[in-house]
């Protein structure tokens, strides 16, 4: 996909001419629960250890919803962070995007449920599915609306539940996800290039790699499907770092070659935070410093569609982020599905 600004730039930082409208990221928020379910805890729960946790993930800890907080309850609650941190009152939001695999409810979408709770009473809103690439999925979304003159303000949120999905008794799966949400402002500002590109690819011959087999059309619940324990996240877990490894390098060269960077050019690189393995192969690929590359896996696991973007606020309030600098986002989830970006914060 062209970048929004002057198509294939040489260097954003170069002399700046803008012939059309750009879309910045103008806040940032993020919300997990208080729980927190550490890897001496799942010791507990099914046979495995905190050193066979850490070496192959380098998961420490996670968090975990409440039985009664919802993906729509993070998801509202990070949307209320961003738009105190862009300035924005929820009155002026025009569109609400919630990327999520794990919605309260099949229908309507936990979009309109978020609508509602902040008070966004203007904005048209639906749901986007891309699981752990759902964010940065929608981030292209998103900016279209902006950049095309239909929105002057667009929310776009990433937000899971996965614990509602994880099968507990299942050690290679149980161990790896968790609870979270994190939510982006986007707006036009001027004199700034803001999301310069995004590359976005799917590969649907690898679905069954990391999929929920029970809950759709094909298998809707029954007591056999449960019994079955259908409704619950499977995945092929070698296949899956095969594949992330390989599109996750090939999306953020990509997203590059298309501005005319170098991965030295990057202040922030943030990765999906999945595995840490994935993450120091593909910073190896890139090239990348060590320096460059912002992890917070340790302490959330993978959160899927909301990974990214509360690692991006994590970096923002740690410092490590400045107005100007570049950051590349990238990330790998089930479809399969993978998306890098650039922007000028």
């Amino acid at each position: 996909m062209t970048p929004p600004t002057a198509g294939r730039i040489r260097h954003p930082r170069a002399q700046h001419q803008f012939l059309g409208r750009t879309c910045s990221i103008t806040g940032v928020g993020s919300y997990v629960p208080a729980r927190v379910l550490t890897n001496a805890d799942l010791e507990k729960m099914v046979e495995t250890t905190d050193q066979w946790i850490t070496t192959r993930t380098g998961i420490k800890e996670r968090r975990l919803a409440a039985d009664n907080e919802f993906t729509s309850d993070m998801a509202t609650e990070a949307a209320r962070r961003a738009l105190q941190n862009a300035g924005v009152p929820a009155e002026a939001v025009d569109l609400i995007i919630v990327c999520t695999i794990t919605p309260d409810m099949p229908f309507p979408a936990t979009a309109c449920l978020v609508q509602a709770r902040i008070g966004a009473r203007r904005a048209a809103a639906f749901d986007l599915e891309a699981a752990c690439s759902g964010f940065l999925y929608g981030l292209e979304v998103g900016q279209q609306f902006v950049t095309s003159r239909t929105c002057d303000t667009v929310l776009v949120i990433g937000a899971e539940k996965l614990s509602s999905i994880i099968d507990w008794t299942d050690r290679n799966t149980c161990v790896l996800f968790g609870d979270g949400a994190g939510a982006v402002v986007l707006q036009h500002r001027p004199h700034s290039h803001g999301l310069l590109t995004t590359v976005m690819g799917a590969d649907g011959s690898r679905a069954d790699a990391l999929c929920m087999p029970g809950g759709g059309s094909r298998c809707p619940a029954t007591a056999q499907s449960v019994a079955a324990r259908l409704h619950y996240l499977r995945m092929d877990g070698r296949e899956t770092f095969k594949n992330a490894v390989t599109a996750m390098h090939k999306a953020a060269q990509a997203a590059l070659d298309r501005c005319g960077l170098r991965v030295e050019d990057l202040s922030c690189i943030i990765p999906h935070q999945a595995n840490r393995r994935i993450i120091d192969a593909v910073a190896e690929r890139l090239g990348a410093r060590p320096d460059q590359v912002f992890v917070n896996l340790d302490r959330y696991g993978n959160t899927s569609a909301a990974s990214v973007v509360i690692a991006l606020d994590e970096a923002v309030q740690a410092g490590r982020i400045r107005k100007g600098d570049l950051v590349m986002l990238v990330a790998f989830g089930a479809g399969l599905t993978w998306a890098a970006a650039i922007v000028e914060w």
